[in-house]
C-alpha cells in the first residue's frame, strides 16, 4: 500500500490524529475504557446511516443531542431509534432549553455536529442517558469527528460520562 505521511493503514488519511479524535481517544483512556474507534469511509450524517456503516441496529447508535440551557449545554445521549422529547429533558433537568445551534455546540462540545462525542467537551454539560440504551451489549457513539464512531457498553458509557440514565425518547 502506498501511503504518505498523513495516512493510516486503513486509508483514514489522519482521521486518526484529528484533534476532536484525539481528544475522544485520550479521555477514553484516562477514564478507564479501551480505545475502540472506527474510521468510517464516508460521514454517517444520520443514525441509519452509522448503523448501516457499522452493520448494527439503528436502536445501537447512540447519538450525542445539544441542547441549549442559557450559556450552558445540556447533552442527551439517546438511541437512534429515539427521538428525544425535550419536555421530559427540561424537567429532568429543571432547566429552560432550547434548540442549539452549530456555532454553541461547536463552542461549548469543541466538535462539529456530526462528530460530537459523548465525552471530552471544551466545557462539561449537563448529562441524560437514555434509558433505551441500557438494551444492548454495546452501543457506538461519535468519535469526535464525523467519519468516526467508537463501541462501548452503555453502562461504562453512562459511568464515564457521568449521565442520569431517564426515559428521555418521545413517545409516539
Amino acid at each position: 500500500m502506498n501511503t504518505s505521511s498523513n495516512d493510516f493503514p486503513d486509508g483514514s488519511s489522519g482521521i486518526h490524529a484529528y484533534p476532536g479524535v484525539t481528544r475522544v481517544r485520550e479521555a477514553l483512556l484516562r477514564l478507564g475504557a479501551t480505545d475502540t474507534i472506527v474510521v468510517m469511509p464516508t460521514a454517517t450524517h444520520t443514525a441509519q446511516a452509522a448503523a448501516d456503516a457499522l452493520g448494527c441496529s439503528v436502536g445501537e447508535i447512540a447519538k450525542s443531542i445539544i441542547f441549549r440551557a442559557g450559556q450552558r449545554a445540556v447533552l442527551v445521549i439517546t438511541s437512534g431509534k429515539n427521538r428525544v422529547d425535550d419536555k421530559k429533558v427540561a424537567a429532568l433537568t429543571a432547566l429552560t432549553l432550547s434548540k442549539a445551534d452549530a456555532d454553541f455546540v461547536r463552542a461549548q462540545t469543541g466538535f462539529v455536529i456530526g462528530g460530537v462525542a459523548p465525552l471530552a467537551h471544551t466545557f462539561a454539560p449537563v448529562v441524560l442517558m437514555d434509558q433505551d440504551l441500557l438494551a444492548f451489549a454495546r452501543v457506538w457513539p461519535a468519535a469526535g469527528h464525523p467519519n468516526t464512531m467508537f463501541h462501548i457498553p452503555p453502562q461504562q458509557l453512562a459511568v464515564i460520562t457521568q449521565a442520569r440514565i431517564a426515559e428521555i425518547a418521545l413517545i409516539k
